[in-house]
């Protein structure tokens, strides 16, 4: 598995747990809450991802741009986060009415 490949399915399965289980609960509709808690979630990804590459020069190719591992871990969860926070507060804001 490639080392970009394993970031995003990382990412991925922080953003899921998070969106699925822990904001519910924790934050439920509060933005602000939801906000704070994002911070330690994606916190969380890039200590992940410097426990392995901070240090080793690894550069990582995304969209034809080579970023190190800083850069990729945070762009990559964010165009994965995006789409599922859109559809969190659409589905809290429906609940709502």
């Amino acid at each position: 598995m490639s080392a970009e490949l394993s970031i995003m399915i990382l990412n991925t399965v922080i953003i899921l747990i998070a969106y699925a289980w822990v904001y519910p609960k924790l934050a439920g509709k509060n933005i602000n809450k939801v906000a704070i808690f994002d911070c330690v979630t994606s916190g969380l990804a890039l200590v992940i991802v410097a426990n392995k590459y901070w240090g080793q020069g690894v550069e990582f190719n995304f969209l034809q741009f080579e970023v190190n591992w800083f850069w990729f871990t945070l762009i990559t969860y964010s165009i994965i986060e995006i789409p599922i926070a859109l559809w969190y507060f659409k589905a809290a804001l429906s609940k709502e009415k």
